[in-house]
């Protein structure tokens, strides 16, 4: 049974707390929240601020995703603001271990994200480091993309690296997840789902969660 981390970046920001609400008497798992500078990706969202008040608002795991330049200037910022899970990208860092421990020191599980044109097997020297690896499935920065298909072999090739190595790491996959292309997802071999316009633009919400809890 997947994962299922609802991406808030998708959500009504002028009805957050409805939003929040549904989430909450909803089937997923963790709230997913995007922060972006404006510098490694070219659009801006939100910073700590913004994640102290989704941490309130829920019980639920909020899974922090830095899309941004220089991260360990902000590591201490993000887990005072209450992240759980607090994923880097690979491309951002120039000492990716070192990040990663800084994030592992903060009491905070440890992901990694990785670019579509990023090949997986950068991440063999890291794997035992970290809890998480993010597969953008997308290009980063703007919600509403279409899934692009090759990400389905790396998520295998992802997933062959891990058990060769005897690694309980998760697979999260970010970017044009949908109810068609999520079943293709698990059975490649990934573990968490992130859905933003899927579920946030949904009729219904909740259900449309559901069913890709029941994947």
């Amino acid at each position: 049974m997947p994962i299922i981390a609802p991406s808030l970046l998708a959500a009504n920001f002028i009805n957050l707390e409805a939003e929040c609400k549904m989430l909450n008497e909803s089937q997923a798992d963790w709230f997913h929240l995007d922060v972006m500078d404006g510098r490694f990706v070219p659009n801006i969202s939100f910073g700590p601020m913004l994640i102290e008040v989704f941490r309130k608002a829920t019980t639920k795991v909020c899974d922090v995703h830095l899309m941004i330049e220089e991260p360990e200037k902000y590591a201490e910022a993000f887990k005072k603001a209450g992240a759980d899970i607090l994923t880097v990208h690979i491309e951002a860092c120039k000492h990716l271990h070192r990040n990663i421990q800084q994030i592992k020191s903060l009491g905070m599980q440890a992901g990694v994200a990785v670019n579509p044109h990023t090949p997986v097997e950068s991440l063999k020297d890291i794997l035992a480091d970290i809890d998480m690896v993010c597969l953008m499935s997308v290009n980063p920065g703007f919600g509403g993309q279409s899934f692009i298909p090759y990400t389905l072999t790396k998520i295998k090739q992802l997933r062959s690296m891990i058990d060769e190595q005897l690694l309980n790491v998760k697979i999260e996959i970010d970017g044009g997840v949908t109810l068609e292309n999520a079943p293709s997802i698990i059975d490649a071999g990934a573990h968490v789902l992130v859905a933003g316009n899927t579920v946030f633009k949904a009729t219904d919400p909740k259900a449309t969660i559901a069913a890709l809890k029941a994947l």
